[in-house]
């Protein structure tokens, strides 16, 4: 309680502000920068208590103001400027992921799928095969894809299987996590994106990051089962498990290329048709999901 009271008793520095963060029976002390608004405090939130939190629920942040001696709604616009209580209501009504997707609301995020991981990612050759085919239908159906590359001064750039023409960034990374400044500035740029389709690799590490922090921006989230693997199949079993817990749609490539077609109809069906007449590779992934 001492540490407690002296984290809020003084504001840290660099130019941050000390903050309690309420959830349940819980209250944990932390800091956000100064000026932070309901984005960067839910995103702190779902890192205080990320496993408590039930992704299926609607909340509601709200602020401790003394005027009232109690909690209020977060005023709209609402900015981090001083010393403040916050808490985190989960609503009664439960939301059902219904995970629909339509070309002109997604994007394509295609991870660390480098050289140097051939070896060592279990089926890589399959999730690679993979991977080409949804790249392709991003070309034909015209949806924006962006591509990150781990360390590549030392792990080698995308596999050359992996035609990135097209791509909207290719961009180098040391975070684990694909949500970089200048991706968050593409999806910003994107009118009405509300659905992501994420793979490669490694699924409990980069793929897991990369989709618990665009869920906690309020965006849907695809992973695609038949192009995301690991080193170890457990840690890739147990990240699928835990990511389709928080409410992130674990999928295959044939269900996305077609349900973003949806229409034979659809003008380009016959060139997605011709992607999936061969069926995705039917590799150890299938009995380890």
């Amino acid at each position: 309680l001492k540490m407690a009271a002296a984290e809020l008793g003084a504001a840290p520095g660099g130019g941050s502000v000390p903050v309690l963060f309420c959830f349940s029976v819980f209250a944990r002390p932390s800091s956000v920068p100064h000026g932070a608004g309901y984005e960067l405090l839910i995103q702190k939130f779902l890192s205080l208590y990320g496993d408590q939190i039930d992704m299926h629920r609607k909340f509601v942040v709200q602020l401790f103001a003394e005027e009232w001696s109690q909690y209020i709604d977060l005023p709209k616009g609402f900015l981090v400027n001083e010393r403040c209580k916050v808490r985190l209501v989960p609503l009664q009504i439960q939301i059902t992921t219904l995970g629909n997707l339509t070309p002109s609301s997604t994007i394509f995020f295609c991870c660390d799928m480098q050289e140097r991981f051939r070896p060592a990612i279990k089926y890589f050759g399959d999730i690679i095969s993979v991977g080409q085919r949804l790249l392709q239908g991003a070309r034909l159906l015209g949806i924006p894809v962006i591509v990150t590359e781990q360390y590549p001064k030392g792990l080698g750039s995308t596999v050359q299987e992996i035609d990135l023409t097209g791509a909207k960034l290719v961009l180098p990374k040391t975070k684990f996590s694909m949500v970089l400044p200048e991706v968050e500035a593409a999806l910003a740029e994107i009118p009405g994106v509300r659905s992501v389709v994420l793979f490669g690799v490694e699924t409990h590490v980069c793929i897991q990051q990369t989709a618990l922090e665009l869920i906690g921006r309020g965006l849907e989230v695809h992973i695609v089962a038949d192009a995301t693997s690991s080193r170890s199949m457990m840690d890739r079993m147990f990240a699928l498990e835990r990511l389709a817990r928080t409410g992130i749609i674990v999928t295959t490539s044939e269900a996305i290329l077609l349900q973003l077609v949806a229409d034979k109809e659809h003008p380009k069906f016959k060139e997605i048709q011709n992607l999936i007449k061969a069926s995705a590779p039917e590799s150890g992934l299938l009995s380890k999901v």
